[in-house]
């Protein structure tokens, strides 16, 4: 503890107490103020934004002579220098490019994109006002490289270079420096607890491993949201949007988006901030009632099993469990389920607010920060089940302190589950409280059997079996139903219920520390962080029935970065990280990088650049207990395997023939220590050769590697900019799942009683987490191609390739979840003032056909291109942007993942006043 003071006072006493001020203005060549343009100290983070005319004032701790710099998107960055205190300095910005824009987060420290060693991709103010999108968060779909898949109207997940999945734990998102993945689900559910459009500065975004600068669930790819200072941007700025989602299954429906900012400067040692946020819909109906691969295409299939479709996961081998009676054909039958709309209203909803203290004791750069976020919401998930994510809570806290060369920050996030709860179980459940799974089998058996003695045929029989077998059924809407109902979602026991019971959490800590400041040879950074668990599900995700499980993992980094001006046009930057972590599970990491950018007549760039990135398990990896129906998702931890117990019911057929007891418990153990192959046991079942049946026992899950080699090239080329990338990624130790079965009596490899129980049935699925012995790899790349045109019209054009390498037919239960298109283009065209304050911008995108594998289903997504539109209307003297426009303005509706609701329209008109 005396050291981390020591620490603090360390940082804390590198700040200076003199202070400078300087005020002016940004305009443009025609002396029109740019509002929202950014104003910085060179070499630092330091700075703030111009308002509404245009105009600046920003206190900073250094003493004349510094430099300043102004940028903003579109235009060129111009940097003036500051001599003496209280000089008003204004600045004339040429238009430029987006390469102009400052950005952060690829090496930490502020520099040009222009000249960023890796790739990165910037959303700003100029982007916020002119998206056709319905809201920021799905305008970063427009951005080069960027995919988006549409979970839910509320939840979507981003992804970058593949391998993506709702899940998606290979991808960190950042808002304020603070990690908003949820802790009970270990990766981010989209903007539903995130930030509100008023307070959006700017988001960045680096594809592919990030993880020497920022760990291990900077796998894939990292988001940075910043939201604005209220030393920088004071005032009331608010928005309001109305309008209408429109999808066949659901019809057309009011939507509503509300945001309000406040933020005031009480003194220059003293601000605060308020942010509230309202959005509210009807979510996408899904009503894919497709029988899912093996259980037949219809609901007339004996064995069907649909994907929007819940209760029919529960099915059984009726010749088995029959005792093996002549009579009775050797075919699986399921139970009847019950729709997804039988299960949910469908409400999609999302309340969020966060407010900051901020503190600058001497009036200078030194800050100390307190911000509290809090969200809750409905919205849709899609996992191994569906589920209903109702009045879900999650709330963060951080203090933090910081500089131009350093911060240090900790911050704690928790979240409730609410009254969420699995659907999929759910419909089990209902089934169950009318008629046990026993007797509604029992019944289907002797009604087959009599049917057949009275001259049936087998589908005649089928039918008379399960009309009787379904006298009772609660019928969607009765008393009997809605009482299962309410009964299901309010019962965390998953034997006896489907809701979700959870308050995790997990504290973080990090620092920084630039101490370019002490000497000009070279710029060099070092950092660390620390994040500590704390899984407390009461056992309805994780194994943790009796107590929570904590653990804990910690990682420390290094960056040198040097410029070296070889002559007049040519400029050398080369940078290197190495980051060590260490998860109290596994040995610990090390993840280097090195780049290089040359940059040639101050138009053209290119960038080289290797990292290595890694990934830890997740909590679910680890820790997950959960009996999804058809199968049971087991973590691989080893203190896991025998936490998860389950009693089953042994077939008649296993009773008579193997003298086996009615009932047997099983642990998760038996997954990973007795289980074959799923495509073994499928093979078997074909063939009826057990010489078919393969061992499997999967390893316990490891971390997973990857290397990563990337080029690029980034260039102005009269009024045309370029910016290109290409990248080959190795992967080692991949992460991802297995289904196996796992007898529930025998040994594997005995050619006895285990293949006798795989013949009766009595048998479990588990799906596993493992590492994969193959080679799995990706290459792709992105071209990015923006032009001013016709006198201002800004026409920008991107294609992206993404292709994944993996030898799927020798490990064909090994899934890899690559899950994106191999071709996506991308075009915008508009213009910010086509005529005086009117503005407009159309975006189209266009996706190739890709496989969809997931743990709930897997199936080809079809290609498909969508429209995005808008107009906008600006008018000074009220500070207020009228804008009118529509998603998918074409209607033509589309999915991105299988089981989900198809992606309808969203018509809107919004005000927005005072948003700088």
């Amino acid at each position: 503890m005396k050291s981390i003071l020591s620490l603090l006072l360390l940082f804390m006493c590198t700040v200076s107490y003199s202070q400078t001020t300087i005020s002016g203005m940004v305009t443009d060549e025609n002396s029109q103020p740019i509002p929202g343009a950014n104003v910085i100290l060179v070499g630092t983070s330091t700075g703030t934004s111009t308002d509404f005319d245009g105009n600046f004032f920003l206190t900073v701790s250094q003493e004349p002579p510094f430099s300043l710099q102004a940028s903003n998107v579109g235009f060129s960055t111009e940097v003036l220098e500051v001599t003496a205190n209280n000089q008003t300095v204004n600045f004339i910005l040429k238009e430029g490019t987006s390469l102009d824009e400052v950005v952060i987060s690829a090496s930490r420290t502020p520099e040009r994109i222009f000249e960023s060693p890796v790739t990165v991709e910037r959303f700003g103010l100029k982007e916020l006002k002119t998206t056709a999108s319905a809201d920021f968060y799905n305008g970063l779909e427009n951005l080069k490289g960027v995919d988006i898949n549409t979970n839910s109207l509320t939840f979507n997940s981003i992804n970058t270079r593949g391998f993506a999945t709702f899940a998606n734990t290979r991808f960190m998102q950042l808002v304020d420096g603070m990690d908003n993945s949820t802790p009970a689900l270990n990766f981010p559910i989209g903007n539903l607890v995130g930030m509100i459009e008023t307070d959006v500065m700017s988001v960045e975004l680096l594809p592919g491993a990030s993880s020497a600068l920022y760990g291990a669930n900077a796998f894939n790819g990292i988001l940075f949201m910043r939201s604005k200072n209220p030393f920088d941007v004071q005032g009331i700025s608010a928005y309001y949007k109305q309008g209408i989602t429109s999808q066949d299954a659901a019809g057309d429906n009011t939507y509503r988006d509300l945001g309000v900012r406040f933020a005031a400067k009480f003194s220059d040692k003293f601000a605060a901030k308020v942010n509230f946020g309202w959005l509210k819909g009807t979510d996408w109906y899904a009503n894919n009632y497709q029988g899912k691969p093996g259980t037949g295409d219809t609901r007339a299939s004996v064995g069907y099993d649909g994907y929007n479709v819940y209760g029919d996961e529960v099915a059984t081998n009726i010749k088995a469990a029959s005792g093996g009676l002549g009579i009775i054909p050797n075919v699986v039958v399921s139970r009847t389920g019950y729709n997804e709309e039988d299960l949910t209203d469908y409400n999609a909803e999302s309340v969020k607010a966060d407010w900051g203290l901020y503190f600058r004791p001497w009036a200078d750069d030194f800050e100390i920060a307190y911000v509290g976020k809090v969200g809750t919401g409905s919205t849709i998930y899609q996992g191994s089940n569906r589920y209903n994510i109702d009045n879900f809570f999650q709330q963060q806290h951080k203090i933090e302190f910081r500089n131009d060369n350093f911060f240090i920050r900790g911050y704690v996030v928790a979240d409730k589950a609410g009254d969420s709860y699995d659907m999929t179980v759910t419909g089990i459940q209902i089934n169950r409280a009318w008629k046990s799974d026993t007797d509604w089998f029992s019944e289907y058996i002797g009604a087959f059997a009599a049917a057949t003695l009275g001259g049936a045929t087998e589908d005649q029989a089928h039918s008379a079996a399960r009309a009787q077998a379904e006298t009772g059924r609660f019928e969607p809407g009765s008393e009997g139903f809605n009482n299962a109902f309410n009964r299901s979602i309010n019962d965390p026991d998953l034997t006896t219920g489907s809701k979700f019971q959870d308050a995790s959490k997990y504290y973080h800590a990090d620092a920084n520390y630039n101490f370019t400041h002490l000497w000009d040879v070279v710029e060099v950074q070092a950092g660390g962080s620390f994040r500590q668990y704390d899984l407390n599900s009461s056992g309805t995700i994780y194994t943790d029935y009796d107590a929570s499980i904590p653990y804990s993992e910690y990682g420390i980094y290094t960056q040198l970065q040097k410029q070296f001006d070889l002559n007049e046009s040519l400029e050398l930057k080369l940078t290197g990280s190495v980051r060590y972590d260490k998860s109290e599970f596994f040995d610990g990491f090390v993840s280097p990088r090195i780049s290089a950018g040359l940059t040639v007549n101050r138009n053209h760039n290119i960038r080289a650049s290797f990292q290595t990135g890694f990934r830890n398990p997740t909590t679910q990896d680890l820790f997950i207990g959960l009996d999804a129906g058809p199968y049971v998702l087991i973590g691989a931890a080893p203190d896991n395997l025998d936490r998860f117990s389950r009693d089953y019911s042994v077939s008649a057929a296993g009773q008579i023939n193997f003298g086996q007891p009615n009932s047997i418990t099983q642990t998760g153990a038996a997954a990973y220590n007795n289980s074959y192959s799923q495509s073994s046991v499928e093979a078997f079942a074909e063939s009826g050769n057990p010489d078919d049946l393969e061992m499997e026992n999967p390893d316990l899950v490891k971390p997973e590697q990857v290397s990563s080699f990337e080029l690029g090239y980034r260039g102005k080329l009269d009024i045309v900019t370029v910016d290109l990338s290409v990248y080959y990624n190795k992967y080692k130790d991949f992460i991802s799942n297995e289904y196996v079965i796992a007898p529930l009596y025998g040994t594997i490899g005995d050619n006895s009683l285990s293949v006798g129980a795989v013949v009766n049935g009595d048998y479990q699925v588990y799906q596993t987490y493992t590492n994969s012995p193959a080679d799995v790899k990706s290459f792709g790349g992105s071209i990015g191609v923006g032009v001013n045109v016709f006198g201002g019209f800004d026409l920008y054009g991107s294609y992206t390739y993404a292709k994944e390498d993996f030898d799927n037919e020798t490990y064909p239960d090994f899934r890899t979840s690559f899950n994106t298109p191999e071709n996506k283009v991308k075009v915008s065209f508009g213009h910010t003032e086509v005529v005086k304050n009117f503005g407009f911008n159309v975006a189209w995108r266009w996706s190739d056909a890709y496989l969809w594998q997931a743990s709930f289903g897997d199936g080809d997504i079809p290609s498909y291109h969508n429209v995005d539109a808008q107009i906008n209307y600006t008018v000074p003297k009220i500070k207020s942007t009228f804008k009118v426009g529509a998603s998918n303005v074409l209607g033509q509706e589309y999915y991105t993942a299988i089981g989900v609701g198809s992606i309808g329209s969203i018509y809107y008109a919004s005000w927005t006043i005072n948003n700088l």
